[in-house]
């Protein structure tokens, strides 16, 4: 598909407002798919630094 200009490219034949905004969407679901497992991981770390600590002080 061509488009005359930047500005009918952007508005898609009157769909850009759902075109863009689905693509906003799925970036955004993207992107918390790469950073949330990231911050578990470091949550996760702490956490079992912190049992590591306990036990070992136990002993």
């Amino acid at each position: 598909m061509q488009f005359d200009s930047w500005l009918a490219f952007f508005n898609m034949g009157g769909h850009g407002l759902y075109v863009w905004l689905s693509f906003g969407i799925a970036l955004l679901v993207l992107m918390l798919n790469i950073v949330s497992p990231l911050f578990q991981f470091k949550s996760t770390v702490q956490s079992l630094a912190k049992k590591y600590q306990r036990e070992s002080n136990r002993q």
